[in-house]
């Protein structure tokens, strides 16, 4: 049975602390390979302020064309994206560059997917929406320490509600193929479509 490489740098020694910093790492270079417009320059800047020299990129075909120039040291890539699968990224960054640092961002969370993101490449696997802090956890988390769970996690209701927005979007503001994706009556969508987001 092969093994797919985890792209994290395997170091031995005492007392290691659970979160690395920029500063040990030569390569700063982060790609942030998201569709989301507004969410990946807000990610960027946050980043680039974080001491990160950041790329970006919003689909499969800009990511790989990075990946192959020069690849990053660290990444953060969307799973799903306008002309594929983001995970084909990662597993082209693992290949060429297999001491980089992968997080994965989804708005889909599912045990399959972040075993498949793992297994892919990635060191993490975040839930969207994320920010500047949690990425930067994740990407500096020790090898040999778990990432620290999120100060603030969203709770059952924000993640439904944000899975429901992005079907909807998904599906271009379409109630009724929305409705009909999500096996959900019509005037329920309508109903939790016309309420502002939950905590």
């Amino acid at each position: 049975m092969s093994t797919v490489p985890i792209c994290i740098s395997m170091r031995v020694q005492k007392n290691i602390p659970e979160q690395l910093k920029l500063s040990d790492f030569d390569d700063k270079s982060l790609l942030i390979l998201d569709d989301d417009d507004p969410l990946r320059g807000r990610l960027a800047r946050a980043m680039e302020k974080k001491g990160f020299d950041v790329k970006e990129a919003k689909t499969v075909a800009e990511g790989l064309s990075i990946v192959k120039t020069k690849p990053p040291g660290f990444a953060c890539v969307d799973l799903r994206l306008e002309d594929g699968n983001g995970l084909d990224v990662v597993k082209e960054l693992a290949k060429i560059k297999n001491d980089c640092r992968i997080v994965m961002l989804t708005g889909y969370g599912n045990l399959p997917t972040a075993v498949a993101a793992v297994k892919a490449g990635a060191i993490d696997y975040i839930a969207k929406p994320v920010d500047a802090d949690d990425v930067e956890s994740a990407l500096l988390a020790s090898p040999e320490s778990k990432a620290r769970p999120p100060e603030n996690p969203m709770s059952a209701d924000r993640v439904k509600w944000e899975h429901i927005h992005r079907v909807f979007e998904l599906c271009n503001r379409n109630v009724s193929e929305t409705a009909r994706r999500l096996k959900m009556h019509r005037r329920t969508l309508q109903r939790i479509l016309s309420k502002r987001s939950p905590r």
